[in-house]
């Protein structure tokens, strides 16, 4: 009788999960790209590197040079989010330069096990860049995002940006609830950057239209219910 109980309440729960993520799918479908979604610009060059990444043809060593090039300039961007503060330092000629310095500490949270491929680009712009983990796995009875496993900075509240690593974003799903898991641990909304190489306009749609102040920094975007293949190429399993 209670395992009955049980059961009927965790179905009509994951029932209410799906209308509310059909509800902010349509909202996606219809509304136009926050300002907040960020697309980096599409120069010969991306749109080039692109074309190999997708080539079924490419190598797996060019795959892997060709992506981290690619994450190096996301991270960049997803970096130029933060405030900055003046600062002079001194030249080597002994100089004054009235440069700029970042205002906090910069970090980034790593949604496995897809976004470990999008390390090597991030410790190539930040190496010493203070790094957490979170295991996000979808529930193939519910179609839920379930939270497994979970390690974030004591501190992490207190840094200036935190960024959100995932190569891929299709429903949102697993966005929304990263994004939570951050908002609960004290991380302010508008200091949040999910960071990833392609997603769908309806998956961005259902993120800001729950959480507005996220900037999401994307290289193209794609199909909106694209299966992932990035980390599998990228690791070759």
């Amino acid at each position: 009788m209670i395992t009955d109980r049980i059961t009927k309440t965790l179905t009509h729960k994951s029932r209410m999960h799906q209308i509310e993520l059909e509800r902010l799918g349509k909202l996606g479908e219809d509304a136009p790209l926050s300002k907040n979604a960020i697309v980096i610009e599409q120069t010969p060059q991306i749109v080039g590197m692109n074309t190999l990444l997708v080539n079924q043809n490419t190598s797996k060593e060019d795959f892997i040079f060709y992506f981290d090039r690619l994450t190096s300039l996301l991270i960049e961007r997803a970096v130029s989010c933060m405030e900055f503060d003046p600062i002079d330092v001194t030249t080597p000629t002994g100089h004054h330069y009235s440069g700029l310095q970042p205002s906090g500490l910069v970090s980034a949270v790593v949604i496995l096990r897809g976004g470990a491929i999008l390390e090597n680009g991030l410790h190539r712009v930040i190496p010493d860049c203070r790094t957490g983990r979170m295991l996000i796995q979808t529930n193939f009875r519910t179609g839920e995002p379930e939270l497994h496993y979970l390690a974030l900075g004591e501190d992490v509240s207190s840094h200036k940006l935190v960024m959100l690593l995932d190569p891929q974003m299709s429903s949102g799903g697993a966005a929304l609830m990263a994004v939570r898991v951050l908002v609960d641990h004290g991380v302010e909304e508008k200091r949040i950057v999910f960071v990833t190489y392609t997603a769908g306009r309806i998956g961005i749609g259902r993120l800001h239209s729950v959480y507005p102040e996220v900037k999401v920094v994307v290289c193209r975007l794609g199909d909106d219910m694209q299966q992932r293949w990035l980390e599998k190429v990228y690791l070759g399993c």
